[in-house]
């Protein structure tokens, strides 16, 4: 492990030894804040390891996001160390809401990377522009008007990849006109149970979906377009390992319908108005398992009616976004327990308890050109909440822990950000600082027995929580000297009343097994500290090194670790590129997790480093295009879990993958 840390530390220092030629950052893949995808749109794009990645993968290569994974499918994104609660999350600026009480099903599990465009990340506040969050905001970006003339498209994909069998297929259509534009697409993807490091099978891995998705739009005038989307997704017959069930069926359904207005000689210059509905099913149930004491059924729904409307000026040196939104959503959960003797009778509880949230709020950002180099912005949102238990049995079952609360909850929330500027010819920094606020989640909030896996211990929802609130303060800074780039990315966040379970010695778990039963409660104050350095160094068109290094920490106000905080991070990557081909070998790590917390189930994670080799050719064919991407992950066949692995499940050993595009122009 030295040794690797070693070599990592060299590719990383290595460019401080060469700083006098042209420097070009458009293949640095270490430090993302905006990620843009490779789908079937953009298949000539040859950085991206896989062309038929997941967008979990994609989402991965952001510094501050990594995936927390339960199995093998539909990983939760966390960011700056903050879990999805504390995430704004949205689907072109649609809210939409899982509808697992056990994060089964994250927002990025709904859409697939022929759905979308490029995915917007915003760190704290400065992802805010959506809704109200702590820790960021992610928008998965779905493609923009198209009215090109160009015909009609097609391509087809196929994928295989060795570990578990992995098989992925997709076909795209696209007709571009001058008044109407039409896209369709639609991919498939099938994995059985995968081997961890050493051909150890992880039971419980396997999983089916297929989206599709069909967007449109019409040119009214030279000014106004409308559209429409839909994208429907469904997996069946997904195993978590993790965990003590898995999903039979999580589907959703995501409509939304958008007007488009741009004019520069008019005061508004831009206006973008969306109407929206999603829904959402998801069953859980341990039918698959070994014999268990008591069988276990738990289905869940979401629904979200909503709308948007967002406006753009320049005024003098002033630009200026407005965005007015809202929605209304529906969440309800159920478990019906079936006990193994057939003469005891089945027992039925809302976990919950129907739930209606209404929110509608306005965000107001602005950004100021002091000078060509030096700029300020100031963002500003405010927004109405309100919580409403619409079943009575889900109402008196919190009454019995909360005797005083009633079926609404109503908050105020805000948040603010401001953020200055500097732009030279050989470096760039930016000073940020944010307040933000969040209500409790649907868990949080009305959770009713959840069962917790991860520290094994049953969660009752707090409804008499404070809004969490945090400030923070972010700094970064590039410099570039010809073909040497160095990067360095800060951000503290100080996080008050910070929503948290709370062991009750007093209540007896309803989970056979479980430890105990922990209430949603609030420490005084929380810390959350980000750093990450990265590095590259271009020797020439078409060879390159980059790498980053990374150090995180958080502890709460009770004197404990915070759970799931990255530990010390890098990686190292060389790549060689020409028109045609292009390769890449990454070494890849984290060291050991040493800060680790026991306190809320979390057990120590080894350091581990893997190294991946990936390869691509593009072949024109007549006036077509086929893009072969091919490679090795984890050739070393390295058995391994990092800190976000729940339960320390180990994740995939050696894997051959073979990706195969043919584009029709």
């Amino acid at each position: 492990m030295k040794k690797l840390i070693a070599v990592v530390i060299g590719v990383f220092c290595g460019g401080l030894m060469f700083a006098q030629e042209p420097h070009d950052t458009k293949k640095d893949t270490t430090k993302l804040d905006e990620i843009t995808l490779v789908g079937r749109r953009k298949l000539s794009h040859h950085r991206q390891e896989k062309t038929l990645s997941s967008i979990d993968d994609y989402l991965e290569k952001s510094n501050k996001i990594t995936m927390i994974k339960r199995g093998n499918y539909a990983w939760e994104p966390a960011m700056n160390n903050m879990n999805s609660e504390r995430l704004n999350v949205t689907i072109d600026g649609m809210q939409i809401f899982g509808a697992c009480t056990d994060k089964m099903d994250p927002i990025t599990s709904y859409v697939d990377v022929s759905n979308l465009q490029k995915v917007s990340i915003g760190s704290g506040q400065s992802g805010s522009e959506n809704g109200h969050t702590i820790g960021g905001g992610i928008d998965l970006k779905l493609p923009n008007s198209k009215f090109h003339e160009s015909g009609l498209k097609s391509s087809v994909d196929l994928g295989y990849e060795t570990n578990g069998s992995y098989r992925t297929g997709g076909v795209d259509l696209e007709y571009s006109g001058k008044k109407f534009y039409l896209n369709a697409d639609g991919i498939y993807r099938r994995s059985d149970n995968y081997d961890a490091g050493n051909s150890e099978e992880v039971l419980y891995s396997q999983f089916q979906k297929y989206n599709v998705s069909l967007q449109s739009g019409f040119q009214l005038n030279e000014n106004h377009t409308l559209e429409t989307a839909i994208i429907y997704d469904k997996a069946t017959d997904v195993g978590y390992p993790a965990l003590t069930m898995d999903v039979s069926l999580a589907e959703a359904l995501i409509t939304s319908v958008t007007h488009k207005f741009e004019n520069d000689s008019t005061f508004i210059q831009s206006l973008e108005s969306k109407l929206y509905y999603n829904t959402i099913t998801h069953i859980m149930d341990d039918s698959k398992r070994p014999v268990v004491p008591i069988r276990m059924d738990m289905p869940g729904w979401s629904d979200t009616y909503g709308f948007y409307s967002k406006a753009k000026t320049n005024i003098d040196k002033h630009a200026l976004e407005v965005n007015l939104n809202g929605f209304y959503n529906r969440s309800l959960a159920e478990m019906t327990m079936y006990p193994n003797d057939p003469n005891q009778s089945a027992m039925f509880m809302y976990t919950w308890p129907d739930i209606r949230t209404l929110y509608s709020g306005i965000y107001v950002k602005d950004t100021y050109a002091i000078n060509d180099h030096n700029s300020l912005s100031a963002a500003l949102r405010i927004g109405f909440h309100q919580n409403e238990i619409a079943k009575k049995t889900g109402l008196e079952s919190l009454q019995i822990f909360y005797p005083e609360i009633e079926a609404t909850k109503n908050r105020v929330l805000t948040s603010f950000s401001t953020n200055y500027q500097v732009k030279r010819k050989h470096y760039d920094m930016s000073f940020g600082a944010g307040y933000g606020e969040r209500a409790p989640s649907v868990s949080e909030g009305y959770g009713f027995f959840l069962f917790n896996s991860f520290d094994n211990y049953d969660y009752i929802g707090n409804p008499t929580l404070k809004n969490e609130k945090s400030i923070e303060a972010n700094f970064s800074t590039n410099y570039h000297e010809n073909n040497f780039h160095l990067g360095l990315d800060a951000s503290y966040f100080y996080v008050m009343d910070y929503i948290i379970g709370r062991i009750d010695g007093s209540l007896s778990p309803m989970t056979i097994g479980a430890d105990g039963v922990r209430i949603y409660d609030a420490l005084s104050n929380a810390k959350i500290f980000n750093v990450y350095l990265n590095s590259s160094y271009k020797f020439s068109n078409s060879f390159s090194v980059n790498g980053t290094v990374g150090y995180n920490y958080g502890s709460g106000s009770n004197g404990e670790n915070l759970p799931l905080i990255k530990p010390f991070s890098y990686l190292a990557e060389v790549n060689y590129s020409i028109p045609k081909f292009n390769a890449a070998l990454q070494l890849e790590g984290n060291g050991n997790q040493t800060r680790y917390s026991s306190f809320y189930g979390e057990d120590e994670t080894p350091a581990y480093a893997i190294l991946n080799l990936n390869l691509g050719h593009e072949f024109n064919l007549n006036d077509n295009k086929m893009v072969l991407k091919y490679g090795i992950e984890n050739i070393m066949d390295t058995n391994y879990s990092t800190y976000a692995d729940w339960n320390s499940i180990p994740r995939q050993g050696r894997n051959f993958y073979i990706n195969l595009s043919y584009i029709i122009y």
